[in-house]
């Protein structure tokens, strides 16, 4: 599985309160919390994030709270991998949940620029930027991941029995 998309790019301990402002905590409903994702840290990224389109940032991308609303608005405008320095813990593990693929590579997200193509392949862990003709190398995702982002997160991988769940 791969992807490939124009670059966003973002700093350090971007949280969870900017990602999607607390304000719009009132909805389930995935588009509208899409079209107000980044609004406090960008305030053009719905008008410029495009389906594809792939987020690098820093350090600790996704702190702050435990809310799922930040991974699925993310994913709901579009974006189909996040690459960063690190993540915070619980965002990370809602992010793999809600099928959002996220990979942590220190040189990429350091030497990566706004605007770049870049290009990702789940199987081999292999970055590509394809304007600098540079590559890096970060931890491929294991099968069961793979499964989950594939399904469109765990709720359908288990529906589909993806995970080795089969009943009996």
């Amino acid at each position: 599985m791969k992807v490939k998309g124009r670059v966003l790019k973002y700093g350090d301990n971007v949280d969870t309160d900017v990602i999607i402002p607390a304000r719009y905590l009132n909805t389930a409903d995935k588009k509208e919390l899409a079209s107000h994702c980044m609004e406090d840290i960008d305030p053009d990224f719905v008008r410029r994030a495009k389906p594809g389109d792939i987020m690098v940032a820093g350090r600790n991308f996704g702190c702050g709270s435990s809310r799922e609303h930040a991974p699925i608005a993310i994913k709901e405008s579009g974006i189909a991998l996040i690459i960063a320095r690190s993540f915070a813990r619980i965002f990370y593990r809602n992010a793999i949940n809600i099928g959002l693929p996220i990979v942590e590579c220190e040189a990429a997200a350091a030497e990566i620029e706004a605007g770049d193509e870049v290009e990702m392949d789940f199987d081999t862990g292999l970055i590509r930027n394809i304007t600098k003709d540079r590559e890096y190398k970060a931890q491929p995702f294991p099968a069961f991941i793979q499964s989950i982002i594939a399904a469109g997160g765990l709720v359908g991988a288990v529906r589909a029995g993806a995970l080795g769940n089969k009943e009996k």
